[in-house]
């Protein structure tokens, strides 16, 4: 996690802007418990109110959530929690094979192989040349996406939601990469604030190998994070105060100090997923620091709080990405991290955070019983909003009887 210090000024009324990078569902899951911890403790900012949303993949599903009005408390109720609810969102949405794709592409099997003798046989063409071409068989998704569109269109056509990017009250932009140019297309931007946000999501987060390319309007959609990791600098270029990002996805760093956290003693040791998941992570993240240097340089006036997980948390790098089974565990973990986080470094990243009126509750951050799941998860959004209250009478009361 880091900070980026901008110059002295003051605000009335701060521009706050919040972006979300992706990390698969897991990704989804600490963001989610990250932000509760952030919404608990920090005093003075509200993510159901802030002026500009970014979000990629994964992280579109919560900032467009979070601008349709659901706490970030309410989402994690929907997203993690295992109450039965109108709106939660069932993993198993994500988990239904590609039954269209497979057979669209086993269709052409019959022109291809014809094609493919054809070369080789009268077109004299060796043949594995010949054969390259059987390569349009292979699925460009395995598991279906479209239920990520038809159910956020169901839960955001709910009282008080909605699926245009132009009935909400702040600016929402969901980033996709265009396939057939590579390019970056920010959905919600004008000229392309008109596709429905749920379909927006769906293109966003169509990961290559997994899910199919999205089409919209006849052209042909897969993840954002190909082009940009955060792409934060859609809402630096409206010129915003503060700008607080979260990347869930980092690289692991061993710490011979903390062996005992690990587990296994070299990444090696676990095979393909580990170094595959070790090389990417260090991919994006390398990408991601050099954005950030550049928003140092570019935007001065900017200041920049980026939340991520700890590099030597081996209980988070060892998790399945992809994994639904963990999601309390992980949720819950995100949070009690990101309260250490706030106490560990809250000399610095106030110093930054006051000039937009926001403080650290440090009783909220310090105290041993606070839980992100637990029984009675309504409850104890209910207690938290008191407890809140609470706490602004009582400075408030402090500040008029003159601090005695």
């Amino acid at each position: 996690m880091s900070i980026n210090s901008a110059g002295e000024r003051s605000h009335a009324s701060p521009r706050i802007a919040l972006a979300l990078a992706g990390g698969g569902p897991l990704g989804a899951i600490y963001e989610i418990g990250a932000l509760c911890a952030l919404d608990d403790c920090l005093d003075g900012i509200d993510f159901n109110a802030c002026d500009h949303y970014v979000g990629v993949s994964a992280g579109g599903f919560i900032v467009a959530g979070l601008a349709n009005g659901q706490t970030p408390h309410e989402l994690c109720v929907s997203f993690i929690d295992d109450e039965s609810s109108a709106e939660r969102f069932d993993p198993a949405w994500l988990m239904k094979p590609a039954w269209a794709e497979l057979l669209s592409r086993a269709q052409r099997l019959p022109g291809l192989l014809g094609s493919a003798l054809w070369a080789w046989g009268v077109g004299g063409k060796p043949l594995s040349q010949a054969f390259e071409r059987m390569g349009a068989l292979l699925p460009t998704g395995v598991l279906d996406n479209s239920d990520i569109h038809t159910q956020i269109e169901r839960l955001f056509s709910m009282p008080g939601r909605t699926n245009d990017f132009r009935k909400l009250r702040a600016r929402l932009t969901l980033v996709a990469t265009e396939l057939d140019t590579g390019e970056a297309t920010p959905f919600g931007r004008p000229g392309l604030d008109h596709v429905p946000i749920s379909k927006a999501i769906q293109a966003s987060a169509a990961l290559p190998g997994l899910f199919p390319p999205v089409e919209v309007g006849g052209k042909h959609y897969v993840d954002g994070a190909l082009k940009k990791t955060m792409h934060a600098t859609v809402a630096l270029e409206d010129g915003v105060d503060l700008l607080v990002c979260l990347n869930p996805l980092v690289p692991f760093h061993a710490d011979p100090k903390v062996q005992h956290d690990q587990r296994i003693p070299s990444l090696i040791e676990g095979g393909f997923p580990a170094v595959m998941s070790q090389t990417f992570r260090s991919m994006i993240h390398s990408r991601l620091e050099l954005g950030f240097k550049h928003y140092e340089r570019a935007y001065p006036d900017t200041d920049i709080v980026l939340v991520e997980p700890d590099q030597r948390d081996a209980e988070l790098f060892f998790a399945n990405t992809f994994s639904y089974r963990q999601r309390r565990e992980m949720a819950e973990h995100a949070y009690q991290q990101t309260r250490r986080w706030l106490l560990a470094n809250r000399q610095a990243l106030m110093g930054k955070l006051e000039r937009h009126g926001v403080t650290l509750n440090i009783r909220a951050a310090q105290d041993p019983d606070a839980r992100l799941l637990g029984s009675g998860s309504r409850h104890s959004e209910v207690a938290r909003r008191l407890d809140r209250t609470l706490d602004d009478l009582e400075r408030h009361m402090h500040a008029m009887g003159g601090g005695h």
